[in-house]
């Protein structure tokens, strides 16, 4: 894990842009990150899934498996060469995310802290189940989206269709931005609607058969440089002439859509005039900040084809955090609303959204920082815990890379470490100026296990490991069950406690067997009953006399036991009230009808008689048991 140190980073807010990738597992998210680090040159070689060398998956689980467990920050820089921001070299923090379900947390806390975001869809196969969760997570957070239409090279791929399927399946207002030029093994490259000009990609490792056979001659006459595996080198060409017509009839869709976006563009529309790109470009922007388009790209990222046109539309299109309306919280002290602006000189407010173990710096602590600017070293307070704590070092996330910094600001998301107290969900500030922001929320857990130490040093370590597993993720829980005894483990699904599991093994060095936790059968009663309880001894001497009547009524299913008395006028005296407690209890606690413990039950002693001598706490006790059982028995019993 390398670590490099800067003392200072301070980039123009309306030069940065936090997104993230989001996805259908197996859409491609990934491998979509990985040329975006490549052509943005954040890395020197394009990271492959199946070689286990990405930078974003870098967790042994991960690599091994193919797919994304976590959540991975990643910040790079991207210049785009043509457009309103042409040659303005723009900041991009990259979150990229699980696509797969038992995974969903971590997308819901990633869109809680950005500002847009790309969502990835497989040209062949469109809308998934998980685009669809996905989709309503932003929506949830109100997160512009663009879409990238992946695997244009894969057979059935349809990019018109994808968009369909986007509209119908989602509600999304998709539309084409680009079209693809040819699909499948013939797909080569992209038309830009807006501008109308043509892009090719020509690459060797294409499984064209014509593209495969070029000599170098050709490769370095078509791509302007020496023959290009990568897809970072391509180039301008004529629309073909097959494409004309489609061309001029998704341009004039999407022109007539931005234009219903602008009162100002529908006049122009309206009364024929010409309405220039730049115009439409803007107005477009407008609209996705607005959440009213989603503008639809083509492309291939494994064939390292439509990625950079993608990433010239993220810089455009996708907000700034000073794009976006001031962040609105709570004053804890005084109930009062609390705005903050996407501002340095504001006051600090930050919102912790991911917690992480890191083997070498300890607790890793991520924040969106929304106002203000945040210092190494300094103090902040936790408004939601109401404490103070000190902000050791920051540090800019690149995966498992960490670049040290000294302060962050407005915009910026970072990972801070010393905040040991910090969770989750919770709010930093300025003490002076406090706010709560809004949390995060998270599903409840659907599946548990139980879970055990191996050997007897193996559960010293447990407690530790699950305490820290369940602090990165807040869908893990761990709990002991009251009735067996055994650890429970619970998640959103077999996948994620599997790896939860693995991770213990080799992080923390615990042995552990998982199996099914143990069933805790109860009993309960169905319907409202009474009973008498009355044990009388007399034998010569002092004798044995206790005497009560139980009413007992179902209570709803988790409320567990309840015990009341309504004795008035002494009939039972009160120092004899608490052994007919607990013979109740110890009755419910033994069970009545097949011996299991009794539960969602209420009873209340009502009436009852005493002998003066022969009265005691012992057979009031053994009256209240034998109340129990015979109301019970009136009370269908389950």
């Amino acid at each position: 894990m390398a670590i490099t140190t800067k003392t200072k980073r301070d980039f123009p807010l309306d030069r940065i842009r936090n997104i993230g990738i989001i996805a259908h597992i197996d859409a491609g998210k990934t491998t979509t990150t990985e040329r975006i680090l490549f052509y943005t040159g954040r890395t020197y070689k394009i990271g492959d899934i199946d070689e286990g060398t990405t930078t974003t998956d870098w967790m042994e689980q991960e690599r091994e498996r193919g797919i994304t467990i976590v959540s991975a920050a990643i910040t790079t820089f991207w210049t785009p060469k043509e457009g309103p921001f042409a040659g303005q070299e723009t900041r991009v923090n990259i979150i990229d995310t699980p696509g797969h379900v038992d995974f969903t947390a971590e997308v819901e806390r990633s869109l809680r802290v950005l500002d847009g975001g790309v969502i990835v869809l497989d040209s062949a196969s469109g809308v998934q189940s998980q685009t669809e969760t996905v989709w309503r997570q932003a929506n949830k957070y109100k997160v512009p989206l663009i879409a990238f239409s992946n695997k244009m090279d894969v057979v059935g791929a349809d990019f018109l269709a994808t968009i369909k399927s986007a509209r119908d399946r989602l509600g999304a207002n998709a539309l084409a931005y680009n079209l693809p030029i040819g699909k499948e093994n013939d797909f080569t490259g992209i038309v830009d609607l807006l501008t109308k000009k043509a892009y090719i990609w020509p690459a060797r490792n294409a499984s064209s058969t014509s593209n495969a056979s070029r000599s170098d001659a050709d490769w370095q006459s078509d791509a302007g440089g020496e023959g290009d595996q990568t897809g970072a080198l391509f180039h301008e060409t004529e629309i073909p002439a097959d494409m004309v017509d489609l061309v001029e009839s998704q341009r004039e869709k999407l022109v007539e859509e931005i234009s219903g976006t602008d009162d100002v563009l529908m006049e122009k529309y309206i009364g024929g005039e010409e309405i220039s790109v730049e115009e439409l470009k803007k107005a477009l922007r407008k609209a996705v900040i607005n959440n009213e388009i989603v503008p639809v790209m083509a492309g291939s990222s494994l064939r390292n084809k439509g990625v950079q046109p993608m990433l010239d539309g993220v810089v455009e299109f996708l907000p700034s955090p000073q794009d976006l309306n001031e962040v609105i919280g709570e004053n804890p002290r005084t109930g009062e609303q609390e705005i903050r602006k996407a501002d340095p000189k504001e006051p600090l407010s930050a919102l912790a959204f991911k917690i992480q173990v890191d083997p070498h710096v300890g607790k890793l602590t991520f924040l969106r920082v929304y106002s203000g600017t945040l210092k190494s070293g300094s103090y902040l307070y936790n408004s939601s815990k109401q404490i103070k704590e000190r902000v050791g070092r920051l540090m800019l996330m690149h995966a498992n890379d960490r670049e040290e910094i000294e302060e962050a600001y407005a915009g910026e998301i970072v990972a801070a470490v010393g905040l040991k107290d910090t969770v989750t969900g919770n709010t930093t500030c300025d003490e002076s100026s406090p706010i709560i922001l809004e949390s995060i929320s998270f599903p409840e857990p659907v599946i548990s296990l139980a879970i055990e130490p191996k050997t007897k040093s193996d559960q010293e370590k447990l407690g530790f490991a699950l305490a820290r597993l369940s602090e990165e993720d807040p869908t893990f829980r761990v709990k002991t069950d009251q009735d067996t005894g055994q650890t429970i483990i619970s998640g959103m699904g077999e996948l994620q406690l599997e790896i939860l599991v693995d991770r213990m093994k080799r992080e923390f060095k615990v042995e552990a067997n998982v199996g099914q936790p143990q069933v805790a059968y109860k009993e309960t009663i169905t319907q409202t009953a009474t009973g008498e309880g009355k044990y009388i001894r007399q034998t010569g001497g002092r004798g044995q006399y206790g005497h009560c009547f139980l009413r007992i009524e179902p209570l709803p299913r988790g409320q567990g036991r309840e015990f009341v008395s309504e004795i008035v006028g002494g009939t039972i005296p009160r120092e004899f009230i608490g052994p007919i407690e607990k013979g109740v209890i110890e009755k419910e606690d033994t069970g009545i009808l097949a011996g299991y413990p009794v539960t969602d039950i209420k009873v209340a002693v009502y009436d009852g008689s005493f002998h003066d001598v022969d009265s005691s706490e012992m057979s009031f006790k053994i009256a209240g048991s034998l109340g129990l059982s015979d109301a019970a028995a009136k009370a269908q019993m389950v």
